[in-house]
């Protein structure tokens, strides 16, 4: 099975768009299994092809946390300026909680000044789980706790009760 997702993950960046699309559908349809082609399907995100986009988000919404090693790779998509790719490598990182602690300060950045309310909204949910790792985020966590967006306010207030427990 590991083969044949290195060859879907090549596969997706083909420059044949049937292949993009094909690959992206194979990987969505393994599912968690395919959890080694994370960074790929982040990346896919912003494919010109809206097929290819939406497969790949279907293979997002099932993976578990990656590999601690894709952080890095995971962190530089935040601040991009592509949104889906930036919620999606946001989403793995708070999926691999105190694993991801090394894009505390990226996350933390990204509460406090991200140009998409959803990137910060969900930047916060992943320091959340990071939990007791992620402290450094704690003034920016306090400052969007008071935001008048109901929705960061209450993951920022979530996210400094796992940190300060």
């Amino acid at each position: 099975m590991a083969h044949d997702i290195q060859a879907l993950i090549a596969s997706l960046a083909s420059t044949e768009v049937t292949t993009r699309r094909e690959a992206a559908e194979s990987l969505a349809r393994i599912g968690p299994e395919a959890v080694n082609a994370a960074v790929a399907l982040v990346q896919a995100c912003g494919d010109d092809d809206e097929q290819v986009r939406d497969w790949a988000v279907a293979a997002l919404e099932e993976l578990p946390a990656p590999s601690s090693s894709e952080v890095t790779s995971l962190e530089a998509f935040i601040n991009g300026e592509n949104l889906d790719v930036a919620y999606w490598a946001t989403t793995l990182l708070g999926r691999m909680e105190e694993a991801a602690a090394l894009a505390v300060r990226t996350l933390a950045t990204s509460v406090s000044s991200h140009p998409e309310l959803v990137v910060r909204q969900r930047a916060a949910w992943a320091l959340g789980k990071i939990g007791k790792s992620a402290a450094h985020a704690i003034p920016q966590l306090e400052a969007a706790a008071t935001s008048e967006d109901a929705r960061l306010a209450r993951f920022a207030t979530i996210a400094l009760e796992s940190i300060r427990s």
